[in-house]
């Protein structure tokens, strides 16, 4: 890899492991017995699309603790983009929501497996389930046979299980919290455990642990990382309620149609009046949204400036991400690549 940090090039390195890695275990299951063709195919669908920014804050990581490109390195970052792959079809699925890279989620295509049988809604929900089950899996597998020394590997897994425990906490969390009155605190929990410590904190302290990171880089990283996961998946809110669904992939109304607790709603429900409190309950939750329900939400949104008080939680978290990097004593390629994946992971309109 060049010195000046190049996503593209990065994500390439990343596409080409995962390919290699999901064809083989779809030869696997087909080796089974060919019935298992619809899952294999969803296996690989899962894991096909992507910036690849979790494998790329990893190999960032690895990179600041002083250590070289290395390929064995890039394989175990790789595997930070099938927990993501995993927790995406697990969160559509309990979402239950219908698009995703314009195309169907893994409960809605697997729908095709089972044509014509009874409960075949509930069937296609079960398999997608155990695809998404067997993503984690294969990371851990793509992580533990990545052709790094097995001591290096002993030093991240303490973070792996945290990685775990901590997805599945934010997870539940969200699902406690749907549907219940929009709180600020809650929805930024939810969007700390859920999304932004597995998004970028942990794949960083990963990366540098697996390097042998001192205690004081890795505490920088952390610094750096638990802010600008935060500002992420802000940017993700805001782009799931007011992004084009063509360009998104995803449909602009499951947020209100799920009640999710997230912190643009809450922002909303806090500066709202009585009255505008009450419009907005009679929305939430209905399963029979239209495009005009989603305008009066938006106008009612933009009039409280719940949008411009989240845009300010995303660019303070970005500055006092990047401002963590002063002062770690780090090569300058590592610092010029997590600044502009701090911009990259925060300024995107789609």
């Amino acid at each position: 890899m060049s010195e000046r940090f190049g996503l593209a090039e990065f994500k390439d390195r990343v596409d080409t492991v995962l390919a290699a890695v999901l064809a083989e275990e779809a030869e696997q299951f087909l080796a089974i017995d060919d019935a298992l063709r619809p899952v294999a195919e969803q296996l690989q669908e899962a894991a096909r699309h992507g910036k690849r920014l979790r494998a790329a804050f990893c190999y960032w990581g690895w990179r600041a603790a002083g250590q070289p490109d290395s390929d064995a390195l890039v394989r175990a970052a790789a595997s930070m983009e099938l927990v993501h792959a995993a927790a995406v079809v697990h969160d559509d699925l309990i979402d239950d929501s219908t698009l995703r890279h314009n195309l169907p989620t893994a409960h809605i295509a697997l729908r095709a497996a089972v044509p014509g049988r009874p409960r075949a809604r509930a069937a296609a929900r079960s398999l997608a389930m155990l695809v998404g089950d067997h993503l984690m899996a294969l990371a851990g597998q793509l992580f533990a046979t990545s052709g790094l020394p097995a001591a290096f590997l002993a030093r991240a897994r303490p973070v792996w299980a945290d990685l775990a425990r901590e997805l599945i906490a934010g997870e539940c969390l969200e699902i406690l919290s749907t549907g219940t009155h929009p709180d600020p605190d809650v929805s930024l929990k939810v969007v700390r455990y859920k999304t932004a410590k597995y998004t970028v904190e942990q794949p960083l302290l990963i990366g540098g642990l697996l390097a042998g990171a001192a205690p004081r880089l890795r505490a920088g990283l952390s610094a750096y990382g638990l802010p600008l996961g935060e500002a992420f998946q802000l940017r993700d809110d805001l782009l799931g309620l007011f992004g084009e669904s063509r360009r998104t992939g995803k449909a602009s109304l499951d947020d209100i149609r799920g009640q999710r607790p997230t912190a643009l709603l809450a922002t909303t429900w806090q500066a709202a009046l009585p009255a505008q409190r009450e419009h907005l309950a009679g929305v939430l939750g209905r399963r029979d949204l239209t495009e005009e329900h989603l305008r009066d939400v938006r106008e009612l949104m933009t009039a409280l400036k719940a949008p411009e008080r989240v845009e300010d939680m995303i660019a303070s978290r970005v500055r006092e991400a990047v401002g963590c990097l002063d002062g770690l004593d780090m090569p300058y390629p590592a610092r010029r690549a997590l600044t502009d994946l701090a911009r990259l992971a925060t300024d995107r309109h789609h």
